[in-house]
């Protein structure tokens, strides 16, 4: 019930943001708006992007396209913004993964929390999962084979070394004191298709992807990366009360804009995105998948991107983590 009543009423709260005075300050209906995504189409944060691209384009009547510049460690994408005139009508969708790239790369090209911030749109927990013939019930019960057996477990890393996945798992071996082995691929997808066929023992994944994977009795879930349990599973202990301590992780989604774009754009953007996200369908299907819609203002968004880079720093350095 608390947490129910936390939701609605952080609806509320976007919802009477969206009337605020700035809501008009910039018109932005004369050309169409550019929403860059740096990974393929299809994976969880294209289709948010998508998902918010639609709502923004009824609500502006103007074309909100999505453009997925995939590679490079999200290269292409920033190059492609930060080249764009500051006028709000070329965005970058981002998600956990492109904020790690920055801390995994000294030399990385680019500083994120340099762009001009426009909002988180949602966050929610990663989730722990092992395949069912693994007859592991509980994260004490797969730390004490972890432990008995050190190394002999394999996970995978949707997205490689770069990926909050990655980070989940490197984090979780630190925290529980135990040695795996992670297998790297180039998405979650792939990974998620080698712990059906059995080749793998687990993961961790998004909750968009793997609830359904879950519900459905095709792999068993342990835990999430959260401080509270998701709705979406309820039954699903979080990591710390499983006995892991001070470990939390989140898997969000924001937008980003060219340094030097104006306040008041930013601004009109971010009320834009809170209507979108503020919509019952929108509402529903990201509870469905245990993600809660967000719609932070600017100065918020900077502040949390800020910490979480601090966070990924800090696990890059304490776990020695390299680039592929």
């Amino acid at each position: 019930m608390q947490r129910r009543t936390a939701l609605l009423l952080a609806i509320a709260a976007i919802s009477c943001a969206i009337s605020s005075p700035s809501a008009n300050a910039q018109d932005l209906s004369g050309k169409p708006i550019r929403m860059l995504v740096g990974l393929a189409a299809g994976g969880a944060t294209d289709v948010m992007a998508r998902l918010v691209a639609q709502k923004m384009s009824e609500s502006l009547r103007t074309t909100v396209l999505v453009e997925n510049k995939a590679g490079g460690n999200f290269i292409p994408a920033l190059r492609e913004l930060t080249t764009a005139p500051a006028d709000g009508h070329t965005l970058l969708f981002i998600s956990t993964s492109t904020l790690i790239t920055q801390p995994l790369h000294p030399d990385y090209p680019f500083d994120l929390t340099k762009l001009t911030p426009v909002t988180q749109v949602a966050t929610g927990p990663l989730i722990l999962v092992v395949k069912n013939e693994l007859g592991i019930k509980s994260l004490r019960e797969l730390i004490d084979r972890a432990k008995a057996n050190p190394g002999k477990l394999s996970f995978g890393a949707g997205g490689g070394t770069g990926s909050s996945l990655y980070f989940a798992t490197e984090l979780l071996k630190a925290k529980a004191g135990i040695s795996i082995t992670i297998v790297n691929y180039r998405g979650a997808g792939p990974a998620l298709n080698d712990l059906l066929g059995g080749h793998i023992d687990g993961m961790f994944d998004a909750m968009p992807v793997m609830v359904v994977q879950a519900k459905e009795g095709k792999v068993t879930p342990l835990a999430v990366t959260g401080t509270t349990r998701s709705p979406a599973l309820p039954d699903v202990p979080t990591i710390m009360e499983s006995g892991v301590p001070d470990y939390e992780m989140a898997g969000w989604f924001g937008i980003l804009a060219p340094s030097g774009t104006p306040p008041a754009i930013a601004q009109r953007l971010r009320d834009e995105v809170a209507k979108a996200v503020a919509a019952p369908d929108v509402v529903a299907m990201l509870g469905s998948q245990g993600m809660v819609p967000l719609a932070t203002q600017p100065g918020e968004w900077a502040k949390y991107l800020k910490s979480e880079l601090d966070v990924y720093t800090k696990i890059t350095k304490d776990a020695n983590i390299k680039p592929e």
